[in-house]
């Protein structure tokens, strides 16, 4: 399959829609396998190579704490990202936020803990400066994260052909179910013996691989994105933008113009981040430390999760080009709810049966509303700023449902207060219900640089009406 993009001599050009496809997932897959591989760290080794002086529960909370490092650097991420996106092009771009993230992920691999050393180098350690240097290269990853995932729906959404917006848009959203997969497989690969004591070969050497693979990962990903040509929204808008005198900054336009749609994509996704990041990294943590599951069978249960993710991603998506963003995500949301208040008590039964369930149903619930935010964000926003807005909506959510919930979940845990847990996740569900009333039906919009929102529209209409007048009282 192809589309005709049309370039400044006006020469035709075809581009494969499957290396469209291509491009925008395999990004999206190094970009949260390098995101996921660090989450299942923080669970499993680095309370005992990076805070190895504190007690359990808060080398624990510390570990999380680093976590969530990411997901405020995100939206630093998104404003930056953004801004070149527009204004460069949403190709050189996305290129810079796979090499930024490929790098921090490599150099994790590399670093030597607390009070210990890495390949035979600093066998004391280095001090306070291990977890120092590793919450920075966190800071890195989120900051590529956040421009990662609005440019690669971007990619995709500006591409697709009409009516099939869903379906195109999902290929980017596969990533995270692809990346839960290798992560979880990758882990489990390297996991053997005695994975709890400091001196046993996972906690040395095994757990740094999953990261230094990472650098075969970019490469391939690099060969594959610099293949694939602008979108031709973006040229077009281009051209316009190179006529108008007056060129604005993509984050101030954002924010004047449309802060409502960025609040509630925010709000309409933060309960469903708030189970991913659950169901991804901290169930791996509450099977092995408190359920007493083993690590091989918790990291097995994610791989099996991340397919059965991946399957309702990609059924809600074209589902919601037949009926409809809002409606899908609200389903969800409405589901959420309810799971909320039941997946603890269900995997505190304490079977292998009980903790597959509720990994499984969360992430399928999460699928379900994820699938069509592809298509749904970038729908929200006009061309010139649609990169910024987009990524901001998605990191606000991220901090909302990725960051906070995590924290206050391993504190909770360690003092025997799961249902707190439970509570605080139907609470943000029930918020993500209300923003997603608020949101308005996308699906039919063009992607063209024509498309303008309403708060926007009526100022160039105020504009040109005052223009009008005083053409009018200078005629005599």
């Amino acid at each position: 399959m192809t589309t005709q993009i049309i370039d400044a001599k006006g020469a035709g050009k075809p581009t494969s829609l499957k290396r469209v496809a291509a491009a925008s997932s395999i990004g999206t897959t190094i970009e949260f396998y390098d995101f996921f591989i660090y989450g299942t760290a923080a669970a499993l080794v680095f309370p005992h190579i990076f805070f190895p002086n504190q007690s359990a529960a808060a080398a624990t909370l510390s570990s999380f704490a680093t976590f969530a490092v990411a997901f405020f650097a995100r939206p630093v991420g998104a404003i930056v990202f953004g801004h070149f996106g527009d204004r460069i092009g949403r190709k050189k771009t996305l290129v810079s936020t796979l090499l930024i993230m490929g790098v921090a992920t490599v150099f994790i691999g590399l670093l030597p803990g607390y009070s210990t050393g890495a390949f035979g180098m600093f066998s004391n350690g280095i001090g306070i400066w291990a977890p120092t240097l590793l919450v920075l290269m966190r800071f890195f990853q989120g900051f590529a994260v956040g421009g990662e995932w609005a440019g690669a729906t971007l990619l995709t959404a500006e591409y697709a052909p009409k009516g099939k917006r869903g379906m195109m848009a999902m290929w980017p959203q596969l990533g995270p179910a692809f990346a839960f997969f290798l992560s979880s497989m990758t882990f489990l690969i390297f996991t053997r013996g005695d994975n709890t004591s400091t001196d046993s070969f996972f906690m040395t050497v095994g757990w740094r691989i999953p990261f230094l693979l990472s650098a075969l990962l970019v490469l391939v990903g690099l060969w594959i994105r610099l293949a694939v040509d602008e979108t031709p929204v973006f040229k077009e808008g281009e051209r316009r933008l190179g006529q108008d005198p007056e060129k604005k900054l993509p984050f101030l336009d954002a924010m004047r113009y449309q802060w409502k749609e960025i609040l509630i994509a925010g709000g309409a996704l933060a309960s469903l981040f708030s189970l991913f990041y659950m169901g991804t990294s901290f169930f791996t943590n509450f099977a092995t430390k408190y359920l007493g599951h083993s690590m091989p069978f918790a990291l097995s249960m994610g791989m099996l999760a991340a397919v059965i993710f991946g399957l309702s991603i990609a059924a809600s998506a074209m589902w919601s080009d037949k009926i409809g963003r809002r409606k899908v995500i609200m389903i969800s949301c409405t589901l959420a709810v309810i799971w909320a208040l039941a997946v603890f008590p269900i995997m505190e039964t304490g079977s292998k049966a009980a903790f597959a369930v509720g990994l499984i149903g969360t992430l399928i619930i999460f699928g379900i509303a994820y699938g069509p935010a592809g298509a749904a964000l970038p729908e929200l926003f006009q061309a010139r700023y649609r990169y910024t807005g987009a990524g901001l909506g998605y990191n606000l959510a991220g901090i909302f449902g990725g960051a906070i919930p995590p924290l206050f979940a391993a504190q909770w845990v360690s003092q025997g207060n799961v249902l707190y847990v439970g509570m605080m996740l139907a609470g943000l569900s029930a918020v993500s219900v209300l923003c997603t009333y608020f949101m308005v039906e996308s699906k039919d919009t063009e992607m063209g640089q024509d498309h303008v929102a309403p708060s926007a529209a009526r100022k160039d209409q105020a504009q040109q009406l005052a223009q009008s007048e005083v053409l009018a009282s200078e005629v005599p």
